[in-house]
């Protein structure tokens, strides 16, 4: 019998580690946190020094029973994640169990063979500092959410009130997307004409050039190439610059997701979740860090597996400092337990990541790139400016061999080699051009240049980045989505064989894929938290919290103290805020509509944003007109919404079909066409307001068909119900009386025959309601389900939704658990 038990926190981690340790332990999981405060009321006790009162999960109450009883008669080791919330979990399993103070404690940042012998043989007591910065941060959390949502229910008057939440970082994480938001609602546009230019320098080679500075009218941009029709272009100088170019740290928690953001398309949540997988299996150290720091062994480690891969020449061993001061530099940086495994991973996506992190890893431990830069000048002889051309030669690649770190600026290019030059050497001009080109706005942000936000500020911590931005998607203040772009015309001029021409053309401009839109919803209640909560809203004062954090868990302050400093101004002002008038609202007065001479509002409604033409109390209704998916009533302007009202409204009844009427509008989940009570969605994008009858007819059809003119099928009666195949959403399906069965991927719903459609129905009859995607064996309440609106979490009686971008195939129980928290 063993002698020892090992507690961690999840099951694949126990299994690893299990594998390392002899016959004398047993590994156990705690399945993420056992106890916490409870769910439906504040569980702080403000009077006696924010004592809190923690309650073990409904859901755990079986592990934690488990667990003591294979605690008794053994020594217990407590292997929970090195940071603070993998201490706090460690108390919370020694108050719940019973333990000793004095219980083993021990820690790796890495799951293999001999950091677990090594931590086995360094063990410590819990440390009581980290303990409670993790506990300040929870309860801190747990008193502005608590008394300022109810705040939010009473003030805000927008959509479905009961979803309003406010949290200490999560809204200033809103007010930073916001802010991006008005910064591009104001940036005035202005344009310039770029001058570029090509050029024959013989032996059938082409050299491209431009001018440094742009013109600001036609005009100067017109005068330049008239200047140009007589002028003689030559080399004016050469210069050649040999540089360097150094590999990137390796990777810390915000740089990870970034980057797998950049390069694999990847969510926040996503990278955490696989990442978490990799470390769990022992492939690579722990994910949650802001140190990129690696241990002398990791750096001897890359060393051998770069000399033996690439030369000795290549290896360039590196230390790196981080720049942040809270960052501990013990721990290190994310890479690979082993350089000499260049692939890892269970599945498509953990290999791809695996990737991503052994490559920044070793090339952070190789050599420089040598590069050689080529600038030449080009002297215009009826002209004082000149025009540049550069290009660039990789002399040795260095670590560019193995990787090269991305950014989030969209159009950089890659500079080629020039052709060979000569000073005073002429060129013959095959065409000059000025090209009409226009400011941009602040990008909109990422979540990987959000998360990069937040660690310039300072808020948050490695840890809290992925599920904050869930949290804001969740409450849908913010939305993540791809936006199609607009159109504009623009002017070019060129000037080609002594003559210039004058052309006029289209471009399309400011799509945007995978980026972070604030709702109506999320600018409300932002700008009512900021007028009357700005000091838990600014940035600076967000930041001084999470330092104070950073003392608590190095004993320099009490947490309560720390707390109290904060409460009672937070308080004040929140009862302030409760007895006071100023309210939000979802409506924003435009004007008078000339039409009827009544009031013009832009308002938001549980289902968007709409236009209302009069006033409830007027004697004749108002006029109520949906507005697109996506517009901001705050931004509306009394000229964009009289444009909306003479052209095309939604809903938008586009003629009769089969004697019905065919009606398209844009709903919550977004546009569609009605149809004899059914609705068809249009394709997502797609803008209702340019569909034409045609269009929807087409879709009904098609959709009516099954999209192949064959479905749906009527087959042979079932137990007296009728049986019909058809075509839906989430592919084809048997609908039998008025339930449905899905038809699995294996058979042909145009050639399936009766007997195969009633041995389905048979099936799914014996199946549960909802069809599982995945369960747990060691927590048999915890379920991944496919339900009528998609995936979604069960956990007891509670259903939990799935953040957008997860995969709920590759969800863990830890995962399911930190979700349903």
């Amino acid at each position: 019998m063993s002698k020892n038990l090992v507690i961690v926190e999840s099951p694949a981690k126990a299994k690893t580690i299990e594998g390392y340790l002899g016959k004398d332990f047993v590994v156990k999981s705690s399945f993420g946190h056992i106890r916490d405060l409870p769910e439906k009321e504040l569980g702080v006790d403000i009077e006696k020094d924010f004592e809190p009162t923690y309650k073990v999960s409904t859901d755990k109450v079986k592990v934690v029973n488990e667990l003591k009883k294979e605690a008794k008669d053994k020594e217990v080791w407590l292997a929970t994640d090195d940071d603070r919330e993998g201490e706090a979990i460690s108390w919370h399993l020694k108050e719940a169990l019973g333990l000793k103070d004095d219980t083993k404690r021990i820690v790796f940042r890495e799951i293999t063979k001999n950091a677990i012998g090594k931590a086995i043989e360094n063990p410590r007591t819990i440390d009581l500092d980290l303990v409670n910065a993790q506990q300040a941060r929870r309860i801190l959390d747990r008193l502005v959410g608590f008394q300022l949502s109810p705040v939010l229910w009473r003030k805000i008057r927008a959509g479905d009130r009961k979803n309003l939440s406010a949290g200490r970082v999560q809204s200033v994480t809103v007010r930073i997307v916001v802010e991006r938001e008005r910064e591009i609602e104001n940036f005035q546009v202005t344009s310039s004409y770029k001058i570029q230019a090509d050029f024959n320098v013989g032996n059938g080679k082409q050299l491209s050039a431009e001018l440094p500075k742009n013109f600001e009218t036609l005009q100067e941009a017109e005068k330049f190439l008239n200047d140009c029709i007589a002028a003689v272009f030559s080399i004016a100088s050469l210069e050649v610059k040999p540089t360097t170019k150094s590999p990137a740290a390796p990777f810390t928690t915000s740089t990870l997701q970034q980057e797998a953001s950049r390069k694999l398309s990847f969510s926040v949540q996503q990278t955490m979740t696989l990442a978490q997988r990799l470390y769990e299996s022992g492939k690579i150290t722990y994910m949650r860090t802001d140190s990129t720091n690696l241990s002398a062994e990791a750096i001897e480690g890359a060393k051998g597996q770069i000399i033996s891969a690439y030369g000795e020449k290549f290896s360039k061993p590196r230390v790196f400092k981080t720049k942040d001061k809270s960052a501990q530099e013990a721990h290190e940086a994310i890479r690979p337990t082993d350089f000499s495994v260049s692939s890892a991973g269970a599945d498509r996506n953990e290999k791809r990541l695996y990737d991503l992190i052994w490559k920044r890893a070793i090339a952070s431990q190789m050599a420089d790139a040598q590069i050689e830069r080529t600038i030449a000048k080009i002297g215009i002889s009826t002209r004082p400016e000149e025009l540049t051309a550069s290009g660039e030669v990789i002399k040795f690649e260095g670590f560019l061999k193995v990787y090269l770190e991305g950014n989030d600026e969209e159009d950089e290019e890659s500079k080629g080699m020039l052709p060979p030059l000569n000073i005073g050497q002429e060129l013959g001009l095959i065409r000059m051009k000025a090209t009409e080109r226009f400011s941009r706005p602040p990008a909109r942000y990422t979540e990987a240049s959000l998360v990069k936000k937040l660690e310039e500020l300072g808020i948050g911590r490695p840890s809290t980045y992925a599920p904050t931005i869930s949290t804001i998607i969740k409450r849908e203040y913010v939305v993540k989505e791809d936006r199609p772009g607009q159109t504009r015309d623009y002017r070019e001029l060129t000037l080609k064989e002594g003559e210039i021409t004058s052309e006029a053309r289209t471009e399309t401009y400011g799509s945007e894929k995978a980026k972070l839109f604030p709702t109506n919803l999320g600018m409300i209640v932002n700008d009512y938290l900021v007028e009357n909560f700005e000091e838990i809203l600014n940035y600076k004062f967000t930041a001084e919290v999470e330092d104070e954090f950073d003392d608590v868990a190095e004993g320099k302050v009490s947490w309560q103290k720390m707390i109290q400093n904060f409460y009672q101004d937070f308080h004040n002002k929140v009862e302030q805020a409760a007895e006071g008038a100023s309210s939000a609202t979802s409506s924003n007065e435009l004007g008078v509509d000339p039409e009827s001479g009544r009031k013009l509002f832009a308002k938001v409604g549980r289902f968007g944003p709409y236009l209302q033409i009069g006033e409830a109390t007027d004697e004749e209704k108002p006029v109520f007109v949906s507005l697109k998916k996506g517009t901001l009533i705050s931004s509306l302007t009394y000229e964009e919404a009289l444009a909306i009202l003479k052209g095309p409204k939604l809903p938008l009844e586009l003629g009769l079909h089969e004697g019905h009427p065919v009606v398209v509008n844009e709903g919550r989940y977004g546009p569609y066409v009605l149809y004899n009570g059914k609705f068809y969605n249009l394709d997502k994008g797609e803008d209702p307001l340019t569909v034409t009858k045609e269009r929807a007819v087409a879709l009904i059809e098609a959709k009516q068909a099954g999209a192949d003119g064959s479905l749906p099928r009527e087959m042979a009666a079932f137990e007296g119900q009728p049986v019909v195949i058809g075509k839906g959403r989430f592919g084809p399906y048997v609908k039998c009386g008025t339930t449905y069965y899905n038809i699995p991927k294996t058979e042909d719903p145009l050639t399936i025959d009766d007997e195969k459609v009633a041995e389905i129905i048979r099936n799914g009859k014996k199946e549960a309601a909802n069809k599982v995607i995945k369960e747990f064996p060691e927590n048999d309440k915890v379920k991944v389900l496919n339900g009528r609106y998609g995936p979604y979490i069960q956990i007891g009686k509670r259903n939990v939704k799935i953040p957008k971008g997860t995969v709920p195939e590759e969800l863990t129980l830890e995962d399911c658990l930190k979700l349903g928290e």
